[in-house]
């Protein structure tokens, strides 16, 4: 085995589900980039290798890049890092693109040095890649790569991430319209208030979704998915989204919602066999309105970043 590389697998992730924006995420299992991370005598981080997807190789203007150098500056260490990219998470999916390349680099070259950090750490090197690539850095995506399975950024300053258990026959169903929504635009149109009316349903349904959780009741956690600030505005962008929803909900999804900043589209389900048929409901409103898409059915992942 070699102690000087490490190749990972870098989680896709859900952000916001529904009523958490900026502040809950989940895992996937059935999606995500792949990395392999060297250290090197050389100092800094250097990008040797990135295929899949079209996005530059230049350090600074790579998000695995500038996590890298966060990670670098905290470190205790003269060398650094080379590092290769299969991308196959597309930028603008949705689903965790920036997040999963920020959070693999910096547990790879955390492993590479025998865990001098903790994954709060690595979180915030992590979120430095998400300020290059949205403007703002948010740990809702990362934090869930980094930890596995459903995490609450209860605060971010000081950063404090709680994990969340995740019930044993909860999955995922994304479908993902083959259109780009960068997430910097999408955060452009969000109002920058709400009324108090409106803060009273978000919190219930943030407090209801965590407590069904814990519970394992998926009921509750069905109808804890509800979004009064973020999704009336987001969904314009996405094509025939409120259909969507309300298929994924007839074939027995416990409910849905914008993943990330879309255009992806996400439905909970109880069990694989559930999951699968709101897929194949899902499929029918863009094959009925001409799009294309991408669809993935995924357990919870619940080991974030993990070697290959």
């Amino acid at each position: 085995m070699n102690e000087n590389e490490v190749k990972v697998f870098c989680p896709a992730t859900v952000a916001n589900i529904s009523c958490g924006f900026d502040v809950l995420g989940v895992a996937l299992d059935a999606v995500g980039d792949e990395m392999t991370v060297r250290k090197v005598t050389e100092k800094g981080i250097k990008i040797t290798k990135l295929s899949g997807q079209d996005l530059p190789k230049e350090t600074l203007n790579n998000v695995a890049g500038v996590a890298g150098n966060a990670f670098l500056l905290a470190a205790d260490y003269e060398g650094g890092f080379e590092i290769e990219i299969n991308k196959k998470i597309k930028p603008g999916s949705g689903i965790g693109s920036s997040a999963a390349s920020s959070a693999g680099a910096v547990w790879a070259m955390n492993h590479l040095l025998d865990y001098p950090f903790n994954n709060t750490d690595l979180v915030k090197f992590a979120m430095e890649g998400e300020r290059l690539a949205s403007d703002v850095a948010h740990a809702d995506n990362v934090a869930p790569a980094l930890f596995g399975g459903f995490t609450l950024v209860r605060s971010y300053s000081p950063l404090d991430i709680i994990t969340i258990p995740a019930p044993s026959e909860l999955y995922i169903t994304i479908i993902h319209p083959q259109i780009e929504i960068k997430t910097s635009d999408s955060r452009k149109i969000l109002k920058t208030t709400i009324s108090m009316e409106t803060g009273i349903k978000q919190w219930g349904n943030v407090g209801g979704l965590i407590a069904g959780l814990f519970k394992e009741d998926y009921a509750l956690i069905g109808r804890s998915l509800e979004d009064h600030i973020v999704e009336p505005i987001r969904s314009i962008l996405i094509p025939g989204f409120d259909e969507v929803k309300k298929t994924a909900l007839s074939a027995g999804a416990l409910g849905s919602g914008i993943s990330g900043s879309g255009p992806s589209i996400f439905a909970f389900s109880k069990g694989k066999e559930t999951a699968i048929k709101v897929g194949d409901a899902m499929k029918l409103v863009y094959d009925k309105i001409d799009i294309a898409y991408e669809i993935h059915v995924s357990k919870i992942n619940t080991d974030g970043v993990r070697p290959l």
